[in-house]
């Protein structure tokens, strides 16, 4: 029964995809150490097998023995995804000759085929008098309960959260990896974010985590216990100075109070609320270099560009496919679809969009992949013409454009195709000889010449107002067809429902995540297309200012406005899905009210 059991548990974990987490390689420092104590320093690699390991003398400390190699695995399954952890400890044992302020300096491995590096780490060793002083006289200190006395009070540096960004200046549109972090030198009972940190003028990709208080780290020389709250990869839509707001929390911290039970003392637990507000992260975000090349639409990162033609040979009335795909590191998943050229005589079905993108450390990597569906309607030899994709580097700080082949192709007459009859003569199928009709004996005229006839002329005029007309309606559309940015505001109401009906559709489904990003993907693209300006220059301040200097009513920015910060909140709100109806209703009216109510 018990190998039936193993067995069930080890299919039930190989059935559930597991996700591996990121390669490490960090130090953990002594606690709490005095003069003439031993002491372990423990260097710790998660998820990699390591190998020349090199570790350097802590001066004033003596080496005692070392390392001591331990091995841990441990598997766990989150909303049906599993994610395995191999953790790999090197400890070494000191003895602090004395007192003082120390480093352990930076120690390194090879592991996966490169060699990673540890930061060096102060901790300090207290004097002899200073372990003899009384816990409420000392520091508060992580692995000192002593310390932790009910009633002491609870400083900025004991609890607080931080923002920590990956980047301290970066260019619009690039990848920045964004953490929330909580240091604690108290057990925490309760945790209870009050006001989340606003991330206005980014788009944020969010990353599944689940927060656990169980990682040790050196911060500004103290010992903390820390964990991560949020982290997400950000894109930043505008260029100058940008914030991110500090966030509010409620905590309750546990202390404790001795209690007297005669013979002996209990530690009894007790909570204390706090309320701790965040530090306000700010980044500087550069402007893509000028001028902007033909052909760029906003894809910043590293990508390459793949296109296929699907089937060799070509019928008309039978539909074919071009498949496009763009891979890279970046804002994959903000990448605007590419036009291809297609002959005039294709009918050209919508592009259907494929996105896959996931986080890899700081930044967003993953995979577009768009299906050009076309009809040929005409038999004879076309060509698909090539098609560029820009995109801004931002490490070699250079616009790249890479190029896609054309694909000639022949097209033969269809089966289905509308068969075309060949002139015949026509043949006479009467066989008798029809007598002459020799008419009157004296003819005479009795029609009246056409030219003289009021109708004649009315027919001539009707013929040139109809050309001058035809001619008028050419020349509009000719101009229209040159004015871009006229034909681009013109369908901005149509692209914005047809992505509000792929957004209803997550809606249906109860897909928030997906619901909440169509819904920012058709707003963002609506007012770029209606605005005529590109989505990195689109931001709350100038969208109210830009539809006051068109026209718009002040309630039309303001209602469309509300929703932008409605679905950016609901991204990384919990229990986000109840709203979805609302969102998507007041998303409706806002776009059917620009369209409409213009003052």
């Amino acid at each position: 029964m018990k190998r039936f059991i193993l067995s069930i548990l080890l299919a039930l974990l190989v059935a559930v995809p597991a996700i591996k987490a990121e390669v490490s390689f960090t130090v953990k420092p002594p606690t709490r150490v005095h003069e003439g104590q031993r002491f372990p320093v423990t260097f710790r690699l998660t998820d990699a097998n390591g190998s020349d390991l090199k570790v350097s003398q802590i001066n004033g400390c003596t080496l005692l023995y070392g390392p001591a190699v331990s091995t841990s695995h441990s598997y766990q399954v989150i909303n049906g995804k599993g994610s395995s952890n191999t953790v790999t400890e090197y400890t070494y044992y000191y003895k602090a000759d004395k007192a003082g302020n120390f480093t352990i300096p930076a120690a390194s491995i090879m592991a996966d085929g490169k060699r990673m590096t540890t930061k060096p780490v102060n901790f300090a060793v207290l004097d002899l008098d200073a372990a003899n002083t009384p816990a409420s006289q000392r520091p508060v200190d992580v692995n000192d309960v002593d310390t932790q006395a009910a009633g002491r009070r609870v400083n900025n540096d004991d609890v607080f959260v931080r923002i920590i960004l990956s980047k301290s200046s970066a260019y619009e549109q690039e990848a920045i990896g964004c953490t929330i972090k909580l240091y604690t030198k108290y057990s925490i009972s309760s945790f209870l974010p009050t006001r989340q940190p606003a991330f206005d003028g980014f788009l944020i990709q969010e990353v599944d985590l689940q927060p656990t208080l169980n990682q040790m780290e050196t911060y500004n020389g103290q010992n903390y216990m820390t964990a991560v709250l949020k982290k997400c990869i950000i894109f930043p839509q505008k260029s100058g100075k940008l914030t991110i707001n500090s966030g509010n929390y409620d905590i309750s911290v546990v202390q404790y109070d001795n209690v007297n039970m005669g013979m002996f003392q209990v530690r009894q637990p007790k909570e204390a609320k706090i309320k701790v507000n965040s530090n306000s992260a700010s980044i500087d975000i550069l402007p893509l270099p000028q001028p902007q090349p033909e052909g760029f639409t906003g894809a910043v990162g590293t990508f390459s560009i793949d296109s296929r033609l699907v089937g060799n040979s070509f019928r008309t009335n039978d539909p074919a496919t071009l498949i496009y795909t763009i891979r890279g590191t970046g804002n994959i998943k903000y990448v605007k679809e590419p036009v291809i050229d297609f002959p005039s005589e294709f009918e050209q079905y919508t592009p259907k969009s494929d996105i896959e993108a996931s986080v890899s450390g700081n930044d967003v990597s993953g995979s577009m992949t768009v299906e050009y569906t076309f009809v040929p309607q005409s038999v004879g030899d076309f060509t698909i013409g090539s098609d560029k994709f820009v995109y801004f580097n931002p490490q070699t700080k250079n616009y790249v454009t890479l190029n896609t082949p054309t694909y000639p192709i022949k097209v033969a007459k269809g089966i289905s195709a509308p068969v075309t009859t060949d002139q015949k003569d026509v043949e006479n199928k009467n066989s008798d000889i029809r007598h002459i009709y020799l008419g009157d004996k004296n003819p005479s005229m009795t029609h009246p010449i056409v030219v003289l006839s009021s109708w004649y002329w009315f027919m001539y005029i009707g013929l040139i107002v109809i050309v001058v007309v035809i001619a008028v309606v050419n020349r509009r559309k000719a101009r229209m067809n040159a004015d871009v940015i006229g034909r681009r505001t013109a369908k901005a109401s149509k692209m914005a429902h047809r992505r509000l009906r792929v957004a209803e559709g997550f809606m249906k489904s109860g897909d928030s995540e997906r619901f909440y990003e169509e819904m920012l993907k058709a707003i963002w693209g609506y007012l770029s297309d209606k605005l005529s300006m590109p989505v990195s220059q689109l931001s709350r301040d100038n969208i109210s200012a830009t539809l006051a200097s068109k026209g718009y009513s002040e309630a039309s920015a303001e209602a469309i406005v509300s929703v932008l910060d409605d679905c950016e909140m609901a991204r990384y709100t919990p229990d986000s899905s109840n709203r979805m109806d609302s969102v998507y209703d007041r998303g409706v009216n806002a776009i059917n009210q620009l369209e409409s109510n213009k003052k």
